[in-house]
């Protein structure tokens, strides 16, 4: 049992950041703060603004990786940052689409109707 009282097995959800950096989508766990402060990420299609958002098994993240937007369902909350091969095993991929793929569907929202 650890100090706070529970064990891995136990635990039922996980810090968003924590996960991130888990799950090697990020290389730290700052930079994975700060992209959920900038409301980058979003869990089950809401954008999340508090790196200490609680997410769990089955939650659909959707997060922004390089040129990439990938949207991952959680499989496991994980107990550390492992290798490569154990972090993939904390999700399932759903979606990925590059994320200039997406900027044209903003722009007749932001053009000027003169």
């Amino acid at each position: 049992m650890s100090a706070r009282g529970d064990t891995p097995s136990e635990r039922s959800s996980r810090r968003l950041d924590q996960w991130l950096w888990f799950a090697r989508f990020v290389k730290s766990r700052s930079l994975a703060a700060r992209l959920c402060g900038e409301g980058a990420v979003n869990v089950n299609g809401v954008p999340v603004v508090k790196p200490n958002h609680a997410i769990k098994a089955g939650d659909l993240v959707m997060v922004p990786q390089g040129p990439w937007q990938r949207t991952v369902q959680v499989l496991a909350l994980g107990t550390r940052r492992g290798p490569a091969a154990e972090a993939r095993t904390l999700f399932r991929e759903t979606a990925s689409v590059r994320r200039a793929d997406l900027l044209p569907a903003w722009e007749p929202l932001l053009a000027d109707d003169d």
